[in-house]
């Protein structure tokens, strides 16, 4: 069996993966892609009417904390298939996958430069810890991820630093200093002056967010956990014989999104209408927050499992398979095509466009890029970035173009 007759994908995986990078998207154009806090009316021409509220609501609720964590949860996923698979073959992947979360920190670091909120640095950093839960006992990994969404990380971050940020002085406020320049910079600066802002402090900020009391990294991880999980159980090799499985985990996750609404209302209001995060009441609250983002999160992969069992919407779900499949290039380049519209060195539209309009323009992208998807998975194998990845995995140049015989 060659190289190209490798053991079958799972379709449902990589439409779901399609889908959430859809949704990952619509959030950062919505944001205009600025990876950071805004200064204090900065985004004023966003809400021109009230269906540009209605889009900032939409994005809360459903989209924003959402479609990165199923993201996280795939690449977890992801994880478990490669190492699985080596297992099959009598080879160790361990090493191999390391070099490879190099490789992924490279071409990360390399699209931070235009975007600094870029996710695959993360993923490299918090992929390595992946390795000694593989062979865990599947219980303990359910474990780990829970202790993990109860807040573990934020709560011993907070114990030692009582709010503060460990990695830099940033003041992370809509009026703070570092938070207007480095808007203007995005706003007016060449392409070289934003290179040179998100070469090194980019990184410091985002670890602040990550490893900080916002607790982003810890949340990711988490994820990264189920999606092993998920692997491990065969979830989605058996998508349709889990029907049980998938309604109580429906039932558990609306139960936790109730639960947790009344865990964050009760924190934050204790704490007032303007929260700061120095005591341990907005700890709880930020917690309770996530736990509303976990439990939606998850009531979105349901439904979505739920959906793809029906043939008709299977059919139309699939669309999203050639769009999940070349990821990784699809993701660098909306950052590339966003940072363009929006940034000084590109159109310049940042903070000039309402939610309708930018809503609008991310799903021309989508589109755009799915029709491009299915041409190109006709005619090549990889996508640039995929082939690209995984022949310096390998050492080994991969066939590339699609020979019609």
């Amino acid at each position: 069996m060659t190289e190209l007759k490798k053991k079958a994908r799972i379709d449902i995986i990589d439409a779901l993966r399609g889908f959430s990078l859809a949704g990952i998207v619509i959030v950062h154009m919505v944001e205009n892609y600025i990876g950071s806090l805004p200064p204090e009316g900065a985004m004023e021409a966003a809400h021109q009417g009230t269906f540009d509220y209605v889009i900032d609501g939409i994005i809360l609720l459903l989209l924003r904390g959402k479609f990165f964590a199923l993201f996280s949860f795939l690449f977890g996923l992801s994880f478990f298939i490669q190492m699985k698979n080596a297992d099959l073959r009598g080879k160790d992947y361990q090493l191999r996958f390391l070099w490879r979360l190099t490789l992924l920190l490279l071409i990360g670091y390399l699209h931070s430069l235009f975007y600094r909120g870029d996710i695959l640095t993360i993923y490299a950093l918090l992929g390595v810890f992946l390795v000694p839960f593989y062979r865990l006992k599947k219980e303990w990994i359910l474990g780990f991820s829970l202790v993990i969404f109860l807040g573990l990380g934020r709560f011993l971050v907070f114990f030692f630093t009582q709010g503060d940020n460990i990695f830099s002085s940033y003041n992370f406020t809509p009026d703070s200093p570092e938070i207007i320049e480095y808007f203007n910079i995005i706003s007016h600066g060449s392409i070289w002056e934003v290179f040179k802002t998100n070469a090194w402090e980019g990184h410091v900020t985002k670890m602040d967010f990550q490893l900080g009391i916002f607790s982003r990294g810890y949340l990711t991880f988490g994820f990264f956990l189920l999606g092993l999980y998920a692997g491990r159980i065969e979830f989605f090799k058996k998508y349709r014989e889990k029907k049980a499985f998938v309604k109580n985990l429906l039932w558990a996750s609306f139960i936790l999104l109730c639960v947790a609404i009344l865990i964050t209302v009760g924190a934050f209001i204790q704490i007032g209408p303007e929260p700061q995060f120095n005591t341990w009441f907005s700890m709880i609250g930020l917690t309770g927050f996530d736990l509303v983002n976990v439990s939606i999160t998850f009531i979105l992969l349901c439904l979505f499992v739920m959906i793809y069992r029906s043939e008709k919407w299977k059919k139309f779900l699939n669309q999203f398979i050639p769009y999940g499949r070349i990821a990784l290039t699809n993701y660098v380049l909306q950052s590339i095509i966003g940072t363009f519209v929006f940034y000084g060195w590109g159109l310049g539209y940042i903070g000039k466009l309402s939610n309708t309009v930018s809503f609008g323009l991310a799903l021309l992208l989508i589109v755009i890029q799915m029709l491009v998807s299915n041409w190109w998975i006709k005619h090549f194998y990889y996508g640039p970035f995929e082939w690209l990845w995984r022949s310096l995995t390998f050492f080994k140049v991969y066939p590339f173009r699609r020979v019609k015989t």
